[in-house]
């Protein structure tokens, strides 16, 4: 079972450091929303999920519908946020076969037990062509090194796996997807993030990495 504690106890704080790191939250928003186009209809419009929706900062604004996490506190929130909450676990998805054009799991990779079974379920539940849109902080990168580091003293990393873009990009071959396109952004520490940064294709350079693939 994800460990849920952490986050239905410190849900406040959790959502309040997307205020306190306001451009570095907007620079990944950004990133995200050059895959989902918030009420747009075709290739990327359609009905979306949110995996590990959390408190809804990402499923509202990009306009996604639909958003599932174990935690709920977390998902009180994100409903308050507009977004249709259901309890549950990436590994196990309580929807139809088929039921969604594009599903979002941002950083949620970091947070589930099994990432094949996972990546699997999504498959089963996008429609053929739907799209997988994995927001992660790669592992290699200044952030994703800084983190690990210190992720014995972060109330929410202390319980996270990191993994490469190498990595993710196997366990989504072996799930069967395919076509992929990746971008990045937050080139930098965190201190240094001072505005909402550009992204820019492919990996290696910014910490936070964006990966879309096709069923």
């Amino acid at each position: 079972m994800p460990v849920i504690e952490p986050f239905e106890e410190n849900c406040a704080e959790y959502d309040r450091w997307f205020d306190e790191n306001r451009f570095i939250y907007l620079s990944e928003l950004e990133a995200l929303r050059h895959f989902i186009r918030a009420g747009e209809t075709g290739a990327m419009g359609g009905r979306g999920v949110e995996i590990g929706v959390g408190t809804g900062r990402f499923a509202a604004p990009l306009g996604i519908g639909v958003g599932i996490d174990p935690s709920l506190r977390m998902g009180e929130v994100a409903s308050e946020r507009g977004v249709s909450f259901v309890v549950g676990v990436a590994e196990s998805l309580p929807f139809r076969g088929e039921e969604f054009d594009f599903a979002l799991m941002m950083v949620t990779i970091c947070f589930v037990d099994d990432v094949k079974r996972a990546f699997d379920e999504v498959y089963r539940v996008l429609t053929v062509n739907g799209s997988l849109i994995v927001g992660f902080i790669d592992k290699y990168s200044f952030l994703g090194r800084t983190y690990i580091l210190k992720k014995e003293n972060s109330k929410f990393y202390r319980y996270a796996r990191f993994y490469s873009v190498d990595e993710v990009m196997v366990g989504l071959r072996y799930a069967g997807f395919h076509k992929f396109e990746m971008i990045q952004t937050i080139f930098g520490g965190l201190g240094d993030i001072t505005a909402v940064q550009s992204y820019r294709e492919g990996h290696d350079d910014g910490s936070f990495v964006v990966i879309r693939a096709l069923k």
